[in-house]
């Protein structure tokens, strides 16, 4: 996209006529400090409408992504089930072993569910405090990005490369959701960041680079555990291997001091949960690390099921998980010449940077395509560096110095694709307004607690009892696993109300049914009220 005037182009294009498809790394490319000299690679790019039009959008997304934080419902069961063991380590006071239930929640580390938690304690139990915590990792992953690219290519390309990060369906989405991913994204992006530069630099940038790239392991651990470690020392082996600079990988990283950094940050929590909670380990990292995606529908999820998919359906969800960005790769990469030849020799002569951001972008998918359980969030790690990438080849005439006869078309798609996302799901939740939201309790439980007479009436879920449920009652609904289970509250003389699917109310014994009245419908639950 050379989203640039003829006349601004040749103000600069004295300083645009480096390659930067010469090798990066190279001694020649080192200053007299030992630091590559990315000033070498900045110029301008866009001109001053084009950039206002960036900030606009940018400063769109995050508006509409901060303001509907709080405007519709936790959804089962992700959202609502994250959101209520941050609610419980709230309100149990135990932040080394999350609870779901009043019981061990071994699913995942602790490091989103103590940024729910926290931000709860700051801005209360609501939609709004919940998301919060997706969205400071979200923000994180942002600014990472963007001083990356803008020390690579200056700021224009960094404001193009964020806002296709932040309208990556995927990414906007997730940066709003309450799940663990942003929180992983943050430690993989945090490392990939730091490891190129420490490889770039001598010093003590270079040293500190370095520690920083064991803190974002020491994060994803503490985050999703050691399939953080994997998405990123998987990329970087390839890269090592590809462009054969494992002395210099190996130099450049004090994987010694570095080490024993990321284990002292995030071994001993590892350790307290085991201690505490016997069998944590063996069920966190074979179970859940190995079994979850070696076994088609794994059957030891404790607090789930599994999500069982054709191998290789990663790179399905990796296009909605990009979308639209994926959409514009697509369109462009099948144009490159399918001549092994030809493929060969782009792959040969590759640059060091564009290898690492392919082998970035792609790992993911790669690692994950001989895995049965999957799920569409499993290519966010990946997102950074394909936002780096599109950018890249939008912007390609301007980084090389040479005029690009289809500017103004690229410039549309960038600024159609760039607003698309936001605008989508802005709209989608305005809808929601005239059509209430679907799979939430958030009604059922309001209705509930308006129509109560005092503390004594309680609410029962008789078959099935949501997360969310539990999440906008406060843990105060109940569950009765069969129609049995109900009848010690009908003998209470209280007035209690009872929820269940509208499938299942057939299935109630006779007895039951008729000491029950219908209050309303949410969607597929029934809520009904007892006869005294």
């Amino acid at each position: 996209m050379t989203m640039t005037n003829h006349n601004e182009q040749n103000s600069y294009s004295s300083r645009a006529n480096h390659n930067p498809q010469n090798k990066d790394l190279d001694a020649e490319s080192i200053g007299e400090e030992g630091d590559v000299k990315d000033g070498d690679f900045r110029h301008a790019i866009l001109s001053s409408s084009q950039r206002r039009f960036l900030l606009v959008a940018l400063i769109a997304a995050a508006f509409i992504r901060i303001v509907t934080l709080g405007c519709y419902p936790l959804t089962d069961n992700t959202e609502a089930r994250y959101a209520e063991v941050g609610r419980e380590m709230l309100s149990s006071g135990d932040w080394i072993v999350p609870q779901l239930h009043g019981v061990k929640f071994w699913s995942k580390p602790p490091l989103s569910i103590w940024l729910t938690a926290c931000s709860m304690k700051l801005f209360g139990v609501n939609e709004f405090a919940a998301r919060l915590s997706a969205l400071v990792p979200a923000l994180l992953i942002v600014l990472l990005t963007y001083w990356l690219a803008a020390a690579r290519y200056g700021r224009d390309y960094a404001m193009a490369a964020i806002l296709v990060l932040v309208s990556s369906v995927v990414f906007f989405v997730g940066s709003g959701a309450v799940m663990t991913d942003a929180a992983l994204c943050l430690g993989t992006t945090l490392s990939m960041v730091a490891f190129w530069q420490a490889v770039c630099r001598y010093g003590d940038k270079g040293r500190v680079w370095g520690y920083l790239f064991f803190l974002g392991l020491a994060i994803g651990l503490l985050a999703k555990g050691p399939v953080a470690v994997v998405l990123t020392l998987f990329p970087i082996g390839l890269w090592a291997l590809w462009q054969k600079r494992w002395k210099k990988v190996w130099d450049r990283l004090p994987w010694i001091g570095g080490s024993l950094l990321a284990a002292a940050l995030s071994l001993p929590w590892y350790l307290a949960v085991e201690e505490r909670t016997p069998g944590f380990l063996d069920y966190f990292i074979i179970g859940e690390h190995w079994r979850r995606f070696t076994q088609p529908g794994w059957a030891g999820d404790l607090y789930g099921s599994a999500h069982e998919r054709p191998r290789g359906t990663i790179w399905l969800f990796w296009i909605l998980a990009a979308f639209p960005w994926s959409i514009y790769a697509i369109g462009s990469w099948v144009k490159f010449p399918l001549k092994f030849r030809a493929v060969f020799a782009k792959l040969r002569d590759m640059d060091e940077w564009s290898a690492y951001l392919i082998l970035w972008a792609f790992s993911p998918m790669i690692f994950f395509s001989l895995a049965d359980n999957i799920l569409w969030t499993y290519a966010l790690p990946g997102l950074p560096a394909f936002a780096l990438l599109v950018s890249q080849k939008l912007l390609d005439a301007p980084l090389s110095g040479t005029p690009d006869p289809s500017a103004g078309r690229k410039a549309r798609v960038f600024m159609a694709c760039g607003i698309l996302t936001p605008l989508v799901f802005g709209l989608l939740i305005t809808v929601w307004f005239f059509f209430p939201f679907k799979n939430s309790q958030k009604q059922l439980v309001a209705a509930y607690l308006a129509l109560r007479s005092n503390s004594d009436s309680q609410l029962v879920y008789i078959y099935e009892r949501p997360y969310s449920a539990e999440f906008y009652s406060y843990g105060k609904a109940l569950k009765a696993g069969s129609p049995g289970e109900c009848r010690p509250f009908l003998q209470t003389g209280a007035r209690n109300f009872f929820a269940i699917e509208k499938k299942r109310l057939p299935n109630l014994p006779e007895d039951i049914a008729q000491r029950l009245t219908r209050v309303g419908t949410y969607d597929k639950f029934l809520l009904l009220e007892s006869r005294n």
